[in-house]
């Protein structure tokens, strides 16, 4: 035990815990993780303060994904049932960014299926919905629309966007075995020109999808090298259709031992329980946000659905946090 305070000292006073040190931590058993996530606690209330940072995302074009990701429902790979649409009209944006402002998210993302915006009138028309929710809805906008170029990058910047979303997915190693369409490569290639036009980039992965927790591990110091600091980490919802959607859930404690690592390695990170926290913390999600994390995505996700906001509110009230507010 002694150990782990050790470390919650070494990055409350500025240093940074090693691969090695991460891995350990990672590994603690079941009765050391409610220590570990009392640390890494300690650790999110210095650098981050007592604000839970609330996200919303709609599902912008649905389906018909030429990428194999061996995760997702929208993948035209597998049959999975998924409702498929083409990109939504302006106005259905504007509309969903109201509810999610209404349901308390400071932050709104466009999220659409697909390897890119290869049609082109897709990109203009977002461009589009996105100025109007800025000048009409008064919250932060976002995006995640594929691979990006620099071009759009810069555009996206102009209008206001403050952050581009590309998820990793999962470690490097690990990549391999969960898409084959596009590369890891691909990932930096977007992540690097979304920064040069000043966005801050939001991306993190999905745990549940074969890997172990040293790749976990693998993944956080990825994106610290990276320079990542708002990053979602998302749980496998197994998805009928889909190559796995046999895989086993990982226990509760599992998956919070990983957060509080997570918070370890990137102390001044904004990171956030994303999609599947509802089916695979159940009761404990609160302890998320007692464990490290300082945010949650609110209102459902791309193609599950979630708890109500009204449970959020009630769940990070109870807490005696507080909001963030949108950056306009």
């Amino acid at each position: 035990m002694n150990w782990i305070i050790e470390l919650t000292d070494k990055v409350l006073n500025g240093g940074e815990v090693t691969r090695g040190e991460a891995e350990r931590l990672i590994n603690v058993s079941d009765d050391d993780t409610m220590l570990l996530l009392a640390m890494a606690d300690k650790i999110r209330q210095k650098f981050n303060g007592n604000a839970v940072d609330c996200c919303a995302i709609v599902n912008g074009r649905s389906g018909r994904c030429p990428e194999n990701c061996k995760f997702c429902a929208q993948s035209a790979h597998y049959h999975t049932g998924v409702k498929e649409y083409p990109l939504l009209s302006e106005q259905e944006f504007v509309d969903a960014a109201q509810k999610a402002k209404a349901a308390g998210a400071v932050r709104f993302s466009i999220v659409t299926s697909g390897r890119g915006q290869s049609k082109a009138d897709d990109f203009e028309n977002i461009c589009k919905a996105l100025k109007r929710i800025k000048e009409e809805v008064g919250i932060e906008v976002c995006c995640s629309l594929g691979i990006l170029t620099e071009e759009q990058a810069f555009k996206l910047k102009e209008l206001g966007v403050t952050r581009y979303h590309s998820n990793l997915e999962t470690a490097r190693s690990h990549f391999p075995d969960i898409c084959s369409t596009h590369t890891y490569e691909d990932k930096m290639f977007t992540i690097h020109n979304a920064q040069k036009a000043g966005l801050r980039v939001c991306s993190g992965g999905i745990f549940g999808l074969g890997e172990t927790p040293e790749q976990r591990v693998e993944m956080a110091f990825e994106l610290k090298r990276l320079g990542i600091d708002s990053v979602p980490l998302n749980l496998l919802t197994p998805i009928p259709g889909t190559p796995f959607e046999n895989n086993k859930p990982l226990k509760p404690l599992e998956i919070l031992r990983a957060y509080a690592v997570f918070r370890f390695v990137l102390p001044k990170a904004l990171i956030r329980t994303a999609g599947g926290r509802e089916v695979n913390l159940r009761d404990l999600q609160c302890m998320a946000l007692n464990g490290g994390l300082n945010g949650i995505m609110v209102g459902g996700y791309l193609t599950t659905g979630g708890r109500s906001p009204q449970a959020d509110k009630v769940m990070i009230k109870d807490l005696g946090r507080t909001v963030t507010h949108p950056v306009l």
